[in-house]
């Protein structure tokens, strides 16, 4: 349950992160709510798992998820290509919270 919860926190941060950039500067309303309320639930949510799971772990997948998810929302919402360079740099991210996920004595599994 600890972990559906720091996924629902991800979520919620892409989200709020993809509004961000609509609410240009929070001059517009509904995009400006968005990134508030996004913002306000992933770190509600965020402070669940702190509490069972180290915090730079948990942190260390919240955002290496976020960052990866939010490049792919660029990409195919914003239309923000990315290069070979930046593919790479995702890529190993993704090695790397998996890295803590599966080889970490840090979690309990």
């Amino acid at each position: 349950m600890t972990y559906l919860y720091l996924v629902i926190a991800i979520v919620c941060e892409v989200v709020a992160t993809s509004a961000l950039k609509q609410a240009d500067g929070f001059t517009k309303l509904w995009p400006s709510l968005i990134c508030v309320l996004g913002y306000g639930a992933a770190f509600y949510l965020l402070s669940i798992p702190i509490k069972t799971i180290p915090v730079g772990i948990v942190y260390a997948i919240w955002s290496g998820a976020g960052i990866v998810l939010i490049a792919a929302v660029g990409w195919f919402w914003y239309r923000q290509t990315l290069d070979f360079a930046a593919i790479v740099g995702l890529t190993m991210i993704v090695t790397g919270v998996l890295v803590v996920n599966l080889f970490s004595t840090s979690i309990s599994h």
